[in-house]
């Protein structure tokens, strides 16, 4: 038996797939859509082995609509165009069957091929459902995004991992042959990193390589067969996630060896110069923040910079980035302050903008008291007045908390000389 344990038991059905309830849950947001057939073209957006390529064919399946599939990594634009062409031929302008077309790792598209998509899709030739792992805000040109439905699909948890391996058990024809007891899972989710595709490689991996039709599943005997296997899962692909984490890790612990040692494992693979920078932005500004705003500049001209060059010479600009982002002092002050700012909004819903800070364009909002109150900061000594700019119901509540280094220091200290006991 040639195909893997995860292509094996692939569901074929809604009811069925595991996770994500949210997009295909009893009020998911893509369920009523699949059951009527009325089915936009998407992008579907989240880590490998959350289901992606399985929702594309069960939308296919469900609405029972001709499918094509393409794959970023080794399609080009004359693919794109005999696809195209097949897919006009099978369903037809404007009718309600028209194919579906999926394509594995959008983001590996260049503009051009992604260009080739718009007219068919625009005119209804075909219903595109892309799969990616990377942001689609930056890795699919606008043009294409503007025509498609972005759906995010998250990384399995404990429940959802589990209960795929008792399906795989109770499903695939090898795993009845043998009697499984599932002593221990930790092992199995830990090294899975919430990837289910991982978790059944892996779990397969454990089984066939024990030679018993009475087999009990440890902690133990996972790491034993893992580690006998482990370029398994070196050239899986995968593995950037856990690099990547190790990367911005180090650069949060303020490790310059490590950052770079990291960095070097991530160009040695070949990772995307883009892939990296990105990740760099998103540190300066989550790990590094108020404590050297510079950072974010920084990060920025690199993220630019890295795109123009390419490799190899990019590595040296990032180099010198990932180093400059280690060696700055740290601050999650601003990530903690949109957190807890998001939590109140999520928590107290749409609150009133007070009078004061309304816009009051016409007569009548200035009758109704729109703006009235407001104190113009620049009318008053050192261009500040004492003025409550959040809701009623919330007044008072402090989002921003300055941290204890250098700058934000001095920050707290021009708060509270403005503020008092507000910050």
């Amino acid at each position: 038996m040639n195909e893997p344990l995860a292509e094996r038991v692939r569901p074929k059905t809604l009811e069925d797939y595991i996770s994500q309830r949210h997009l295909v849950g009893a009020d998911g947001s893509l369920s009523l859509q699949i059951k009527k057939g009325n089915i936009p073209s998407l992008i579907l957006w989240g880590p490998p082995g959350t289901g992606k390529t399985t929702l594309a064919h069960i939308i296919a399946n469900e609405s029972e609509r001709p499918f094509y599939t393409l794959s970023a990594i080794s399609s080009g634009v004359k693919d794109i165009r005999e696809v195209i062409d097949k897919a006009k031929q099978s369903g037809g302008l404007f009718t309600s069957k028209n194919p579906i077309l999926f394509i594995d790792e959008i983001h590996r598209f260049s503009k051009s091929q992604q260009d080739s998509l718009l007219g068919a899709v625009e005119k209804g030739w075909i219903t595109l459902i892309g799969a990616t792992t990377e942001n689609p805000s930056f890795e699919v040109i606008p043009a294409l995004l503007s025509r498609c439905q972005v759906y995010i699909l998250n990384s399995f948890g404990k429940e959802d991992l589990e209960a795929l391996l008792q399906r795989a058990m109770a499903e695939d024809i090898m795993l009845k042959s043998k009697n499984i007891t599932l002593e221990e899972t930790e092992a199995l989710l830990r090294l899975s990193g919430g990837d289910g595709r991982k978790l059944l490689n892996i779990f397969e991996l454990v089984v066939s390589s024990e030679d018993k039709t009475e087999l009990v599943i440890t902690d133990k005997l996972v790491m034993q067969k893992v580690q006998k296997n482990t370029v398994l899962y070196d050239k899986t692909g995968e593995q950037h996630y856990d690099i990547v984490s190790a990367f911005i890790k180090s650069i949060r612990g303020s490790d310059p060896n490590g950052t770079v040692y990291w960095l070097a494992r991530m160009i040695e693979g070949g990772e995307d110069v883009k892939f990296i920078a990105r990740r760099l932005l998103i540190s300066a500004s989550e790990d590094i923040g108020m404590a050297n705003p510079t950072a974010l500049v920084i990060a920025n001209s690199t993220f630019q910079a890295v795109n123009t060059i390419g490799y190899p010479e990019a590595r040296i600009l990032l180099s010198q980035c990932a180093i400059y982002l280690a060696t700055s002092p740290k601050s999650n002050t601003s990530y903690m302050a949109i957190k807890k700012a998001q939590e109140y909004v999520k928590e107290t819903g749409d609150l009133s903008v007070p009078l004061p800070l309304r816009n009051a364009p016409t007569k009548l909002m200035k009758e109704l008291g729109y703006g009235e109150n407001y104190k113009y900061a620049h009318d008053f000594e050192d261009n500040f007045t004492d003025l409550e700019f959040l809701p009623e119901q919330i007044k008072g509540t402090s989002f921003y908390i300055p941290g204890n280094n250098k700058r934000e220091i001095a920050l707290r200290e021009f708060l509270e000389k403005r503020w008092g006991k507000k910050y």
